[in-house]
């Protein structure tokens, strides 16, 4: 079979798959879902620190090597990117400022006290940006495997399957959190899962230099998922201060942790699984 069809194939299933599993939290009873959200941004912020800080980044630096002068310039993109998205969330939130009545600061109530509606619809659209440079990522890395062999390909493919699903119901719970209805949350995450069909066809015709490229993909994907956890998810989880919500809050943050870290250990088990069996395949030839 093609190897550009089996790329396209798996690829769309390592992405839209895993979106379309994690719809599921779409099918719950309003008032289910009303309850379950604030449970949902806990996890995400752990799940979105986990995914930085446990896989983009030292995946980043493994492509790059050790050396000090390569760790400088990378460290350089985390800290570019990180006041990138502080400049977008600026301009995101400036955009819904007119006039003298503004989403951001023009909400106020009779003690003055302003309501932030424009930061949760900011942190919605960063996360579909970040999203989508990391599904670019994960396509880029599965046509790699298939490029060094098919059965690895296959097993990368649901390996990016299996690790995204938690982290698309964290989407979910951020972009409904950020005022996105069910419909438009689906539609946008489904659009951020193709960018993963992109990368690959793209890896396909110029892996070459898409590998000088990809660290720097891998450092402006963490860079997004740290600015959202820290920047616009941390300050929503201290609006409520008792020990029952704060003790639930932390509990669910470490269990995003947690099970990224799980799932990012089991993909790593079955990725070198296959580079072994392939090694000893070659060698036996």
């Amino acid at each position: 079979m093609n190897l550009l069809f089996l790329i396209v194939i798996f690829t769309a299933l390592g992405g839209v798959l895993s979106v379309l599993a994690a719809s599921v939290f779409l099918l719950l009873p309003d008032d289910t879902r009303a309850k379950i959200l604030p449970h949902g941004v806990s996890f995400a912020t752990g799940a979105l620190l986990a995914v930085a800080f446990w896989g983009l980044i030292p995946h980043a630096f493994e492509e790059v090597g050790v050396t000090q002068t390569q760790i400088q310039p990378l460290s350089g993109a985390i800290m570019l990117g990180l006041l990138m998205f502080f400049i977008l969330e600026k301009l995101l939130i400036w955009r819904h400022c007119h006039s003298g009545s503004c989403e951001v600061h023009g909400d106020t109530d009779e003690h003055g006290h302003g309501h932030s509606h424009g930061s949760h619809k900011s942190a919605g659209t960063m996360i579909i940006i970040g999203d989508s440079i990391h599904n670019f990522v994960d396509g880029v890395l599965i046509a790699a495997a298939f490029l060094t062999d098919v059965k690895l390909g296959i097993v990368t493919s649901l390996a990016v399957a299996a690790h995204e699903i938690p982290q698309e119901v964290g989407d979910f719970a951020i972009l409904l959190h950020s005022g996105y209805s069910k419909a438009k949350a689906l539609f946008y995450n489904v659009l951020a899962s193709l960018t993963t069909i992109v990368g690959g066809v793209l890896a396909y015709y110029s892996l070459g230099d898409l590998q000088d490229s990809l660290p720097y993909f891998l450092a402006m994907a963490s860079s997004s998922f740290i600015y959202i956890a820290v920047a616009d998810l941390i300050p929503t989880l201290h609006k409520k201060t008792d020990i029952k919500t704060s003790l639930q809050q932390i509990a669910l943050i470490f269990a995003g942790i947690c099970l990224i870290v799980s799932l990012h250990g089991v993909a790593h088990d079955i990725q070198l699984d296959g580079v072994e069996n392939e090694a000893t395949h070659q060698h036996s030839s």
